[in-house]
């Protein structure tokens, strides 16, 4: 059922623009994972709806995340964070190509070094967006905490993980440990007593979370 409906929601997305045609491309040539469809239109939505003026992301890939945010939120100013070299590089060019680098900070390192960083630096964001080590989630949290603004929202993506974090029985012995660790994460996000979470089970799943 879930296949099916995902199915049917894809044929209601609009048409993209070529750009955005170009990257997704881009990343299945080189094996880069993006955020499905349908979760990126909702992350989209999010962002209209709530404007948030300075947003971080955790794992820039190739930068298509964070110019779709720009997309739906063109006023934004988005820094993003990138460990891999060559996807730094690659998202460096794209956003440069597209002209949004006045919008887009593009950071190289270690995400928690720089988050350490930021919050040494008394950075603030409205919006913070996870989608990078799964493993790490619970570190991104906390460090993203110290980070967010008054009224802000967290996202973390793939908190479903192919749904093995139902039954994880399910789950191929490669992903195990992994897997362990997001349901580890969704249990002690859920229970969070500083933020109201909601996880939405479309895509990969992806869980709302809002500063009380």
């Amino acid at each position: 059922m879930d296949e099916i409906i995902t199915q049917y929601l894809s044929t209601l997305l609009p048409e993209e623009e070529q750009w955005v045609k170009e990257l997704q491309a881009a990343a299945k040539k080189d094996n880069v994972p993006i955020m499905d469809a349908i979760s990126m239109r909702f992350l989209m939505q999010l962002m209209r709806l709530n404007k948030p003026a300075r947003i971080l992301e955790i794992g820039t890939a190739i930068g298509y995340s964070s110019l779709r945010i720009l997309e739906a939120n063109p006023t934004a100013h988005i820094v993003t964070i990138e460990r891999d070299e060559p996807r730094y590089e690659q998202a460096v060019q794209n956003i440069q190509r597209l002209g949004k680098q006045d919008h887009i900070t593009l950071l190289f390192g270690d995400a928690l070094q720089c988050m350490d960083e930021l919050i040494a630096k008394e950075h603030t964001f409205d919006c913070v967006f996870i989608d990078a080590a799964k493993g790490s989630y619970k570190q991104f949290f906390e460090k993203a905490q110290l980070l967010i603004a008054e009224n802000g929202f967290i996202v973390s993506d793939n908190v479903l993980f192919r749904g093995y974090v139902a039954d994880i029985s399910l789950s191929p012995k490669r992903y195990v440990k992994m897997v362990e660790k997001i349901r580890d994460y969704n249990q002690w996000l859920s229970s969070h007593p500083a933020f109201t979470t909601t996880i939405v089970p479309i895509g990969d799943g992806v869980a709302l979370s809002i500063k009380k």
